[in-house]
């Protein structure tokens, strides 16, 4: 996508082919910088701290972190070394096992002196799939919102959505913000209403940022916005993402997505969620009951970054000294509030039947 007219990804070999970049999410929106990746412990150090972030990014910036541990050391102990250090890094992104797993299925059964080399070949083979995944899930919910647009002729179609699932999430395009992307470039009138999305402000500090830099009409708003703008009348749809998605359709997202669902519900808003495939889960059927919820540090709700009128960054203190503050990164949306499931092989209902039928053989390899 594009930053002031130049194209980017989030994550690419360096000149050297051997280091990898990315953009630096912790540092934006006010300031666009690129960290270099050398080893294995900077991989795990911007998924844990998220300079990358998004299930997608995440698991391409594991294979990345795989390949450069391979190029160190391609030893079995290695490999098996870095694969437990990055997978500590976050509990709830499934791509992150996803693609570490993928990773060593590929460079188990090499010799050792071939693993370098197809380690990083495969780790750009996972970032151009997810590419093309978001391409697809873009091409699958384009549909939706022309849809929208021919059903209010000359107005503007209004999508809500929650935290960034954009193309920050993942290597290009987004998964909520594909169609978005699409729709605008096809000419539709669109406007996104942002969630900030508290404690981390994703929404206000990467979704508003990108949707900018690429000329798409936005307005961000504070998290409990969302209820009031649908009694209104005001929000067509809502799109979000998902850290994982079990195999019937329960939705792993970030914290207050599950209200966001509640609120469309009542209103008669449809809800849909963006997801590639491997954001599924297929070895998990409950999601309330089977996926772990990430509980990150009471830093993150107790503490602001902004920028200050001279221009400086400062971090300030919200809440008084000695309360106790708690910290739950995601929640689980349940299927049957899931209006449908977008993604690139088509809009599916949230049922395990439907999700089966698109992906067999993902359900054979998990059986």
């Amino acid at each position: 996508m594009q930053v002031d007219g130049k194209a980017f990804r989030t994550i690419w070999l360096a000149a050297d082919g051997r280091a990898v970049e990315i953009i630096d999410q912790t540092k934006l929106p006010h300031r666009f910088e690129i960290a270099p990746l050398k080893n294995v412990d900077d991989a795990a150090h911007a998924i844990k701290e998220m300079l990358v972030r998004g299930a997608p990014l995440i698991g391409a910036t594991a294979a990345y972190g795989m390949a450069l541990a391979a190029g160190e050391d391609a030893s079995d102990a290695a490999l098996s070394s870095a694969y437990d250090k990055l997978h500590a890094t976050r509990p709830t992104a499934i791509n992150l096992r996803w693609a570490l797993e993928e990773m060593m299925r590929t460079l188990s059964p090499l010799p050792q002196a071939e693993r370098a080399a197809r380690a990083y070949a495969r780790a750009a083979e996972i970032a151009d799939e997810d590419v093309e995944i978001n391409r697809g899930i873009g091409r699958s919910g384009l549909p939706l919102i022309e849809k929208i647009a021919a059903e209010k002729p000359g107005e503007t179609v209004n999508i809500l959505t929650h935290c960034n699932a954009g193309w920050l999430a993942t290597v290009d395009w987004g998964t909520a913000t594909a169609p978005i992307y699409m729709a605008h470039e096809a000419g539709i009138d669109v406007h996104v209403w942002v969630d900030e999305t508290r404690p981390r402000n994703q929404g206000a500090s990467l979704t508003a940022w990108e949707l900018g830099h690429h000329g798409v009409p936005h307005t961000v708003i504070a998290d409990n916005t969302g209820g009031h703008l649908m009694q209104h009348g005001l929000v067509d749809m809502v799109i979000t993402g998902t850290d994982r998605t079990t195999a019937s359709g329960d939705v792993c997202n970030k914290i207050g997505t599950y209200l966001k669902a509640l609120a469309a519900a009542d209103n008669n808003v449809p809800f849909y969620v963006a997801l590639p495939s491997p954001t599924i889960d297929f070895s998990l059927h409950d999601g309330l009951r089977d996926i772990p919820i990430e509980e990150r540090t009471g830093e993150e709700v107790a503490m602001i970054a902004g920028r200050a009128a001279d221009g400086r960054i400062e971090t300030v203190q919200l809440v008084p000294d000695g309360s106790k503050v708690a910290n739950y990164a995601f929640d689980v949306t349940p299927a049957r509030l899931v209006t449908g499931l977008i993604t690139e092989r088509g809009v599916l209902a949230a049922n395990a039947e439907a999700i089966a039928a698109a992906f067999p053989e993902r359900v054979q390899a998990a059986a």
